[in-house]
């Protein structure tokens, strides 16, 4: 949590610095996520989750620009076959820096880079109780994000990314609590669908 406050803290200062210069940008942005861990089979299934958090965007020109993010994103999975509800969750402070291209009047964008995750928590739940994995579960997570969206100069935008990891969610290769991994460790997978808002638009 220390963490995420101080990420919080130097986007929001960068961000108050940006108001008085020309080509930079700030906004927020949240919604919904669908996540699972890859390799684990059929013994996984998707789990919803939230993602969300502040936005800057440094232009290069028109076309260009690059954009890092602070953002809180719930991952992990439910599991299979479970009367009461079981799931691995985890959270994570994420940090991209995309490059964002822009298309010009149309609205829509791309955006790809690399992405480096913070766990804060890390549980396995069911309906009754919770217990703490975060000795089990890597406490930074290195990935990368690409997606799509749409954005009016005005401001509001929408958009669809993915977010896969380069490298294993648990400390152990193998397996994942129970759950055998086949091909290879088990890596954070996430489609992410938010609104935002950029200020200091037209």
């Amino acid at each position: 949590m220390k963490k995420f406050i101080l990420s919080l803290g130097l986007l929001a200062g960068v961000s108050v610095a940006a108001q008085a210069q020309t080509g930079i940008r700030f906004g927020v942005k949240a919604g919904a996520s669908l996540t699972n861990v890859t390799n684990t089979g059929d013994g996984a299934a998707n789990k919803f989750g939230f993602n969300g958090g502040l936005v800057a965007n440094f232009a290069v020109n028109d076309m260009f620009s690059i954009q890092p993010e602070v953002l809180y994103s719930n991952k992990g999975f439910k599991v299979k076959n479970t009367s009461d509800n079981e799931r691995l969750a985890l959270n994570y402070i994420d940090v991209p820096v995309l490059v964002k291209v822009a298309t010009g009047a149309t609205g829509l964008f791309f955006e790809l880079g690399p992405q480096v995750g913070f766990r804060t928590a890390a549980e396995l739940k069911d309906s009754n109780a919770s217990i703490s994995l975060n000795n089990a579960i890597k406490s930074v997570d290195f990935g990368y994000a690409a997606g799509l969206g749409f954005q009016v100069e005005s401001g509001p935008m929408i958009g669809l990314r993915y977010n896969g990891g380069f490298t294993s969610v648990g400390k152990e290769n193998g397996s994942l609590f129970g759950l055998p991994t086949s091909g290879g460790d088990g890596k954070n997978s996430a489609f992410q669908l938010y609104v935002g808002f950029m200020f200091g638009g037209k």
